[in-house]
């Protein structure tokens, strides 16, 4: 009796003419993929393929047994799935949260989450980028600027609004900025951007729609917008962060805001996840938590930079 691992490696390879692309969708290595359709092939005694360096092709006797298989194995999936879903929801959850936000806004509210679901055990991985959810295994993700790849969902939260901060003893005896281009005056913390490796450059707008480019004096760069509000606590200087991450030192006076009519679109807070006819219950249950979370705490409004 075959594997369902191996016959699903099989399927998705044909599909794709690839075993890294089957590897990437089932959240393998293209080693394991490989090995699981050589082992059907050996069991079967028959090839499934030709290969080349560029591409699979299969066989006469492949696409038989690819014609015979593929609709039993997606119903044996279904039916997997539905199994799941009608479950208690249990399992590993991975996650991927951005570590400020995941620190500060979600963070505390795991506890919550662990008793109302406590078969679910949450790993969650604290990254400043972007991840692949289906390549490198996630169940969800949180944060913004996910690309929407096919199959992929996201489920808006709150906007990312960008503002001018800086620590009342930077500010003590100095004039504030009226405008964006005032900035330029006062010393400034930048961030220099991982992927790219250029400074962040910010245009900000006002409630009136009125737009100007943020200039900043770049006093200390860094790569990690934790370190950018830590130096902006310190009194090293203006940062421009996202309003949800200074929340917290702006409520305990450990920051104040410049420019409180001015704020940069940095596009949304979304939670990701990979559309599924059935959608795990562990992951549906999270995501049903994250959306609530937002709501109960006003996140489109507590992070919202256009409210002063």
């Amino acid at each position: 009796m075959e594997t369902l691992a191996n016959l699903e490696s099989f399927v998705r390879s044909a599909e794709h003419g690839s075993f890294s692309e089957a590897a990437r969708r089932m959240s393998l290595t293209p080693a394991a993929v490989s090995r699981n359709v050589a082992m059907l092939e050996r069991n079967l005694g028959i090839r499934l393929f030709h290969r080349s360096t560029r591409r699979l092709v299969l066989t006469e006797a492949g696409e038989s047994f690819r014609l015979a298989v593929a609709d039993s194995l997606d119903t044996i999936q279904t039916a997997i799935g539905g199994a799941a879903v009608q479950g208690e929801p249990k399992g590993i959850l991975k996650v991927s949260l951005p570590p400020t936000l995941g620190v500060l806004h979600i963070l505390p509210h795991l506890p919550e989450f662990l008793r109302l679901y406590p078969g679910v055990k949450p790993e969650c991985h604290f990254d400043a980028r972007p991840v692949d959810l289906v390549a490198d295994g996630y169940d969800a993700a949180i944060g913004g600027g996910f690309d929407l790849n096919p199959g992929i969902v996201a489920r808006t939260l709150a906007p990312v609004h960008i503002i001018a901060v800086a620590a009342p003893s930077y500010m003590a005896g100095r004039v504030p900025p009226f405008d964006p281009a005032g900035l330029k005056a006062l010393d400034s913390i930048v961030m220099r951007l991982r992927q790219s490796g250029r400074i962040r450059q910010w245009t900000m707008r006002d409630a009136a729609g009125r737009q100007a480019a943020a200039e900043l004096s770049e006093t200390l760069v860094v790569n990690d917008p934790a370190a950018m509000l830590s130096a902006a606590v310190l009194g090293v200087g203006v940062a421009l962060a996202p309003k949800a991450d200074a929340q917290p030192h702006l409520e305990a006076g450990r920051l104040v805001r410049l420019l409180p009519q001015w704020y940069s679109d940095a596009g949304a807070i979304s939670v990701y996840f990979a559309s599924r006819s059935q959608l795990p219950a562990k992951t549906r249950v999270f995501i049903d938590f994250v959306t609530a979370l937002a709501e109960r705490n006003q996140w489109p409004e507590q992070f919202a930079g256009s409210l002063g």
